[in-house]
């Protein structure tokens, strides 16, 4: 990542098993909502402390911040295990998440990097109680341990909540995965998993209250409705991308190709005139040694007056290719989408096995191919 970007992510913290670690800036935010809304229960529950109660709230938002770490970490250790690599870790305004640049997954590895954060909280939760049980600290380094032991148990089992975006949809995923050999309909199954979960939170906090005739908890239903929506929209990317991947096999050169033919790039317009009233299609331009440098504009070719044509040259009225923008005829799929990210341009000139030019795909066709709407 270039120096910008790292800085636009937040602050790099280091690594950790080499594994980078960086803070978001929006992690500063949950933090101060933390110190806002803890700290005043603090001072409520060890009179004494003054304006010290909000640097322990402070103190409870940065060890949240290391559970979170340890969670993200057990996925990027698990994920390392298995050669996935470019793991990459941030905290933020949610918690945190873990990036991969690849990885090679199964059902099985899906679901055992997905569970091993929740399991670290678990971990941390059970140790962190028998610890208190056997020290019994009192006062402030009570009252910070007693939370953090609920946080993780909390953290623990909200995550395998059986939805995206929670650890606990991969679940779902995967077994739906496996039934179906299909990872993207796993995905969508657990996207609705998700949303399913959310109507049942946000329905439970406010219909719960109703049912037993008793007020809104306002803070309950803020958290509720913020925490909702994160997962509403977590839930609805997972199934608008796996939608998007289940139509790749439908991206194939051939299939969305328009023809063309190919002709010297110091041929003249009423040559090319000539082409296209002959053989149809689209005109690319080659350069001497047969690579294709740009394609014919034929409405800026049709405003030429004709008598001119046979003095101007081909490039006069063409767009030019990018760099390096050719495909092979019979590219599709993930990795035709792979590759043309790789080049410039939108256009890119088609070639057969004999390298010769026979058609020109522009990047308006792949969308329409893969959203399923008309370019």
């Amino acid at each position: 990542m270039s120096e910008p970007d790292t800085k636009r992510a937040g602050i790099p913290l280091g690594s950790i098993f080499g594994v980078p670690v960086s803070l978001a800036w929006s992690w500063f935010v949950i933090t101060g909502v933390v110190v806002l809304l803890f700290g005043p229960s603090v001072a409520g529950t060890i009179p004494g402390l003054g304006a010290m109660a909000y640097l322990v709230a402070f103190a409870y938002a940065v060890l949240l911040a290391v559970s979170v770490l340890i969670h993200e970490l057990a996925h990027a250790l698990v994920a390392k295990s298995f050669g996935w690599p470019g793991a990459r870790i941030t905290l933020n305004l949610w918690g945190g998440h873990t990036q991969f640049s690849s990885f090679d997954a199964t059902p099985g590895r899906s679901l055992a990097v997905a569970m091993a954060g929740p399991a670290a909280n678990f971990v941390l939760a059970g140790l962190g109680y028998w610890l208190l049980l056997w020290v019994q600290p009192t006062g402030v380094l009570y009252l910070l341990w007693f939370i953090l032991v609920w946080a993780n148990l909390l953290v623990a089992i909200f995550n395998v909540l059986p939805g995206l975006p929670l650890d606990g949809g991969r679940l779902v995923e995967s077994a739906v995965w496996r039934y179906t050999g299909s990872q993207d309909r796993g995905t969508i199954a657990a996207g609705w998993a998700g949303r399913v979960l959310v109507i049942l939170v946000v329905g439970y906090v406010v219909i719960d209250p109703l049912t037993r005739n008793r007020p809104l908890d306002l803070q309950v239903l803020i958290v509720a409705v913020l925490v909702g929506g994160f997962m509403w929209v977590g839930a609805s990317q997972g199934i608008t991308h796996a939608k998007l991947r289940l139509r790749l096999p439908l991206v194939k050169v051939r299939a969305l190709m328009e023809p063309a033919t190919a002709i010297r790039q110091d041929s003249t317009l009423a040559q090319v005139a000539a082409r296209l009233a002959s053989r149809g299609g689209r005109v690319i331009l080659v350069d001497e040694a047969g690579n294709p440098v740009a394609v014919i504009d034929e409405e800026t070719l049709g405003s030429i007056d004709p008598s001119l044509l046979a003095g101007s040259p081909a490039l006069s009225a063409a767009r030019a290719l990018g760099s390096g923008a050719v495909v092979d005829a019979n590219a599709d799929g993930r990795a035709l989408i792979g590759y043309l990210a790789t080049l410039q341009g939108s256009e890119y000139a088609v070639i057969d096995e004999s390298h010769r030019v026979i058609g020109l795909l522009s990047q308006a066709r792949i969308v329409a191919a893969i959203t399923g709407k008309p370019h």
